[in-house]
């Protein structure tokens, strides 16, 4: 009865060692927003709950930004970086359990425990298995584990923001591209237009009908439209060049489906309230678990400047004779130790010191990401509202100059006017043409570069498709029952815990992986030697 009571408060005290951690713990960060966005007419908390990019109805785009998440070398990346994360946990529970060990020895010598025995060589074989278990006294294990969970999330909020500067990227380079084939086919009609006209002048030129200015001024006019053709052509060679790469390819050309115009703008701007992008915002997310992981390091090292406390047992076999090994019994030893660091100038103070500056800076990276995420709010909807005016100033200039550039060529082919005029609205027209195409692609782009900021929404199906799931199972209710119109995005990981078929399936993926570049290398191996 003693043994079983001598048991019992041996686990509770276990117990109440592991209980015992030492360390800050978590604060939530406090949160200084306003109650709406400084240029919003929306006060209410409509968020972002779709895939954005499909309301600009270019099948084209969605397969490209579909490639790009795919493909995409800096997407690959960070989801590398989350599985070393997921396998950064597992290394760090490990230190919470007790370790096991075997240790196997063969000697011969004629000097043994501790005396010479000359001429009279020995041999001794030994076998044993040892537990070693460094009790989480001071909670240096699990604060450890709670940094390594927080890095863990840390970076699927990563990879996340990641894509959706993707997506962006994505949609902002085509956008681009539709804008500089435009402004090159307007280039290319200037010029046909410009050299009719220098054909028309010449003819009049040489009947005696004008003088040699006109004409230089018409080559000058054509020419202006002529430089301006190269320029288009390179800057869409760039840009396609831009979205190959993020694509994941080598470079090469895009084809796109529509003219800027064909794009409907959006009718409905959906802002929501600041206190909302704190929740969506993955790069506040992802600031906010690395403040996280940088508090929980200041309970690691404020761990190990107290004593850490082992238990150790060991239990084995040995002889002088490898026939007698077993038979002669095993032996065991146990025991507890302790070991405390005693004077090391301050070091032990000073890396305290150390994780506390690290959270404090890791606070400040969390607050200043909150403050430019509402900067890029305000900023997209000041540049969303005045690209709509100066949108419709352009149209209205675009009609007047389209008009007057026509009438003034025809008074100086009537001979009421001097070419002149011909040459400065004309000018005025290339120029707004070009302006109105830019300014149409810019207002695009605002609206990119708004649903960018506001967090967006949902990536994928397969994602709403998994947490719709994952909700049914934890109401306990059928996955049909669920609507999923109404499951907004909040910050939530659905592949933050695998399945054991998704574990499985990984595992096979590596093991091919594996198996390829084994190949690769035994192929690089057999070329060389040929």
């Amino acid at each position: 009865m003693m043994k079983i009571y001598t048991y019992l408060f041996l686990l509770i005290g276990i117990l109440l060692v592991q209980s015992c951690k030492v360390g800050p713990n978590f604060l939530q960060p406090e949160e200084k927003t306003s109650e709406e966005f400084r240029f919003s007419n929306n006060t209410t908390n409509s968020i972002i709950n779709l895939k954005w990019w499909e309301l600009f109805n270019d099948p084209v785009l969605d397969t490209l930004i579909v490639t790009a998440l795919r493909e995409n070398k800096n997407v690959q990346i960070a989801a590398s970086r989350i599985e070393q994360a997921r396998a950064n946990v597992g290394y760090t529970k490990a230190d919470m359990g007790p370790k096991f060990a075997i240790n196997a020895s063969v000697n011969r010598g004629d000097f043994v425990n501790g005396l010479t025995q000359l001429n009279n060589p020995s041999n001794t074989f030994s076998t044993s298995a040892g537990v070693n278990w460094e009790l989480d006294f001071w909670g240096k294990f699990r604060r450890g584990n709670e940094a390594a969970q927080a890095q863990l999330l840390a970076t699927f909020y990563g990879q996340r923001a990641l894509e959706i500067s993707l997506i962006s990227e994505v949609v902002y380079n085509y956008f681009q591209l539709i804008d500089y084939k435009a402004r090159l086919d307007i280039s290319e009609s200037t010029l046909a237009l410009r050299d009719s006209t220098l054909l028309i002048i010449q003819e009049r030129f040489n009947e005696g009908y004008t003088n040699i200015i006109d004409v230089n001024q018409a080559q000058i006019q054509k020419a202006i439209a002529q430089v301006s053709i190269p320029q288009f052509k390179r800057a869409i060679a760039f840009t396609e060049n831009n979205l190959s790469v993020l694509l994941g390819k080598t470079p090469d050309s895009i084809y796109t489906l529509k003219t800027l115009q064909d794009y409907k703008l959006p009718d409905t701007i959906p802002t929501g309230i600041p206190s909302g992008i704190l929740q969506r915002r993955p790069d506040i997310l992802e600031s906010q678990e690395y403040y996280r992981a940088s508090n929980a390091n200041i309970g690691v090292a404020q761990a190990m400047r107290f004593p850490a406390i082992s238990l150790t047992g060991i239990l084995g076999v040995g002889s002088t004779e490898l026939s007698s090994l077993v038979s002669n019994g095993l032996g065991w030893s146990a025991g507890a130790g302790l070991v405390a660091p005693l004077f090391e100038w301050g070091k032990n103070k000073k890396r305290v010191d150390i994780e506390r500056e690290n959270a404090l800076q890791s606070l400040l990276m969390y607050e200043n990401t909150v403050l430019n995420a509402l900067l890029e709010v305000d900023n997209s909807l000041i540049e969303l509202s005045s690209l709509k005016e100066e949108l419709n100033a352009n149209k209205a200039m675009l009609d007047a100059a389209s008009n007057a550039s026509y009438l003034s060529r025809e008074r100086y082919y009537q001979g009421v006017t001097s070419y002149l005029e011909v040459i400065e609205n004309q000018g005025v027209e290339f120029n707004v043409k070009l302006a109105y195409s830019e300014n149409y692609q810019r207002l695009l782009s605002s609206y990119v570069f708004l649903y960018k900021s506001l967090g967006g929404g949902w990536i994928s199906p397969e994602e709403l498709e998994k947490h719709t799931q994952q909700l049914a199972d934890e109401q306990g209710v059928d996955v049909l029952s669920i609507n999923k119109e109404n499951l907004f995005y909040d910050g939530q990981i659905v592949d933050l815990h695998l399945t054991p078929e998704e574990k499985q399936e990984r595992k096979a993926v590596k093991k091919s992986q594996r198996k390829e570049e084994i190949k690769r290398r035994k192929q690089e191996r057999q070329n060389r030697k040929n």
